[in-house]
């Protein structure tokens, strides 16, 4: 009876096994908090202040758009900070702690600031007119900053924290704290926003700066062990060109960079889409629409928890990206056949693959930017891997949206005929080109799958069996 209670565990939660004597289950769930806090800041940033911003506040789309995009252009800064948390010289002993700290603190200072600007925004009466989309833009710009920030140092601390064979488990389990994060936030702020009005939007944001704070320091208490020797001053550091060059030197980490911008843009120009696809095209209600959001998000944790179990027993990580990036392909399919069948169900059930597949080859391809080279810290593999990804997916967001209205306008304006018609034409232009960067992605990440397996062959050639190993 007692062995049963202990492998209930492990058999019936993905990650309960997750957990060793160096890093027990609490400890590990702690530190993950810190995926929590930048869900939370994902939510507001992409969905809450958006429709906020163009529904209540009646700020223009174009100006939204614009302040939406801010987080993504300090995207390609995650390298740097990856870089520098690596490479940082500090007394105290501490190499990610810092970087964590100094990123809440922006987070909680874009946070802090920004429902007045937004408010500035909407109806400035005093002061320069430049006022109100300057401070707007700054308090986009030191959330992002911020949130890319903790991201970058707190999941190179996790990976500092495991054991080398267990790293894919706990990357993983940081991925579903994401997921969490943002569901459960995104399900608070609805609610405590269903009356709105500005004093709520300032409760809100405010609260959720505090929250911020609060979350990411229970997350760091007593986590990073203070090592002097390895941030003492005197120790010679490569430089940020050194250090990259040496991350890109192996030809791997290039194609595996170019695999993760295709399928990252090809996961991600959809997440605007759905919704009023299957709002236009397919006459669904809002509720009915509303639970596509728990229905990616579900498969995404599929996805999450099938990285986890696989890689944990030796499955080869460019393999399973791959097979996450062929996953997107059916969905994506799926999707687009529900239009001519009229069918709500293989929508659903797309939806859902879209998830699954988007999980399994985002906790893939960090896994193998990290495992590319040897040489390389884990900060700046983490960062490399989160700029290239956080930059296809902005650029897939918002060349989806173009996309889908300029398809639409031509289609409506009779440029191609009676061939396409308006609106599931944009969508449908949009979810093929989808396609097509999975399909890329899949070329990419060809050479790296079977590269990897002739090496594991070459070590155990007692494995191998082939054409060549056939009795002739």
């Amino acid at each position: 009876m007692a062995t049963m209670w202990q492998r209930l565990g492990p058999r019936w939660l993905p990650f309960a096994d997750v957990a060793t004597e160096d890093l027990p289950l609490g400890r590990l769930l702690r530190l993950t908090l810190f995926q929590v806090s930048v869900g939370m800041a994902m939510v507001l940033l992409t969905g809450t202040l958006n429709r906020v911003m163009i529904v209540e506040l009646g700020v223009p789309t174009s100006l939204v758009a614009l302040m939406v995009a801010i987080p993504v252009l300090a995207a390609p800064f995650r390298v740097l900070i990856g870089y520098r948390s690596d490479t940082y010289r500090s007394f105290l002993g501490w190499r990610r702690v810092p970087y964590i700290w100094l990123g809440s603190m922006l987070q909680f200072g874009g946070l802090a600031i920004m429902p007045f600007a937004l408010l500035l925004l909407q109806s400035q009466t005093l002061g320069p007119t430049w006022a109100g989309p300057v401070g707007a833009a700054l308090a986009f710009l030191l959330t992002g900053i911020g949130m890319h920030m903790v991201q970058t140092a707190g999941l190179a601390l996790a990976t500092d924290l495991a054991a080398p064979d267990n790293r894919p488990r706990v990357v993983a389990l940081a991925y579903v704290m994401l997921l969490i994060g943002m569901i459960v936030s995104a399900l608070a702020f609805g609610w405590l926003l269903r009356d709105f009005a500005a004093v709520a939007l300032i409760k809100v944001v405010q609260g959720a700066a505090v929250a911020t704070v609060a979350i990411n320091l229970v997350a760091l208490w007593k986590q990073e062990p203070r090592n002097a020797q390895l941030t003492r001053h005197d120790r010679e550091v490569p430089s940020f060109r050194e250090a990259f060059t040496g991350y890109c030197k192996d030809d791997r980490t290039v194609r595996l960079l170019v695999a993760v911008a295709f399928g990252a843009a090809g996961f991600s120009m959809q997440d605007v889409l759905l919704e009023p696809y299957g709002g236009e095209v397919l006459g669904l209600s809002v509720s009915a629409t509303t639970m596509l959001t728990a229905i990616w998000a579900g498969g995404t944790l599929v996805g999450f928890a099938m990285a986890g179990r696989w890689l944990d027993k030796g499955r080869d990580m460019y393999r399973l990206a791959a097979v996450g990036a062929l996953i997107g392909v059916f969905a994506f399919s799926a999707v687009v056949f529900a239009e001519p069948l009229q069918s709500p169900t293989l929508f659903r059930i797309g939806t859902a693959l879209i998830g699954l597949g988007g999980g399994l080859f985002a906790v893939c391809t960090m896994l193998a930017a990290m495992d590319v080279s040897d040489t390389t810290d884990s900060g700046i593999a983490i960062g490399a891997w989160g700029a290239v990804q956080a930059t296809a997916i902005g650029l897939g967001l918002a060349f989806g949206g173009f996309i889908r209205d300029g398809v639409n306008a031509a289609v409506e304006a009779g440029m191609f005929g009676q061939a396409l018609v308006a609106p599931a034409a944009g969508y449908g232009v949009v979810y093929h080109i989808e396609i097509g960067l999975l399909f890329a992605s899949l070329v990419a990440l060809g050479p790296l799958a079977g590269r990897t397996r002739r090496r594991a062959e070459d070590q155990n050639p007692s494995k191998r069996f082939g054409l060549a190993e056939l009795p002739g």
